[in-house]
């Protein structure tokens, strides 16, 4: 069942990344509205979820729907749609050229397929339980580098809870010293197919949401991957902290964000 509506998941994804791409070319900034400091949302945002949630009750009429901006929000027992219609907002809002849609399926406990699709170099990664995963059509990997050292690796900022800033700033400053480079994309959802398809070996950050991660997470994991929580444990959604390696750094990894967190 996840082969056959695979492909579908990727159109839908692909036709609400349409929309965003042509509304990109007229925003107007000041049609932004804030759910709270620094978290920004338009009229893009809710139209390119009602695009994906109308499409997918056509497509699974069964599903639950777990949505950022609560275009519906109903919960079912086996199968259910964690939907970012925009994961980028910010970078969107300001012109930033890295934004996305992510749409994963979650089966009972289980996160069984992720689709990502990168508006503005038209990239779309995607993968179900058991099988590769794609970009474009194209298999991917993850990356074979064997150490912190030699690895480029993502994070993200926070924006609005600073509780742990201290924490995230001294590992931050740990790992400019000790890896290729550190990198702030803006989207959870593009940091973790990067790291699917060998651009990272690794991405970290906390506080993040379920649509924020959950289509990635299954493109990580089936890229050869792996997303562990920090303390190393496969609940990355509900610990709402999250370390995405190349499977080969996780260990050093760790041993890395252990000491702040």
């Amino acid at each position: 069942m996840l082969q056959q509506i695979l492909p579908q998941v990727v159109e839908i994804a692909k036709k609400a990344g349409a929309f965003i791409r042509e509304e990109r070319a007229k925003f107007n900034p000041d049609k932004i509205e804030y759910k709270g400091l620094n978290d920004m949302v338009s009229y893009v945002d809710k139209t390119a979820e009602q695009i994906i949630v109308s499409e997918l009750e056509k497509l699974l009429p069964q599903a639950g729907f777990i949505t950022e901006e609560k275009t519906k929000t109903i919960v079912a027992e086996q199968y259910n749609w964690i939907i970012d219609p925009l994961d980028g907002t910010t970078n969107f809002i300001h012109g930033l050229p890295c934004f996305s849609v992510s749409i994963a399926l979650k089966e009972y406990d289980e996160l069984v397929l992720g689709v990502v699709y990168e508006v503005n170099l038209d990239e779309c990664f995607y993968a179900c339980k058991g099988q590769p995963a794609y970009l474009n059509g194209k298999e991917i990997h993850v990356s074979n580098k064997p150490k912190v050292a030699d690895s480029l690796i993502a994070t993200g900022f926070p924006y609005y809870d600073f509780s742990k800033q201290a924490a995230y700033i001294s590992l931050f400053t740990e790992l400019m010293k000790s890896c290729h480079g550190l990198r702030r994309i803006g989207s959870a959802a593009v940091d973790l197919v990067y790291t699917a398809c060998g651009r990272f070996e690794a991405f970290y950050e906390y506080n993040l949401n379920p649509w924020d991660i959950a289509a990635g997470v299954v493109i990580v994991r089936q890229a050869g991957g792996e997303v562990v929580n920090y303390k190393g444990g496969d609940e990355v959604m509900e610990a709402r902290e999250l370390l995405a390696t190349n499977g080969k750094i996780t260990g050093e990894m760790l041993e890395i964000v252990q000491k702040y967190f």
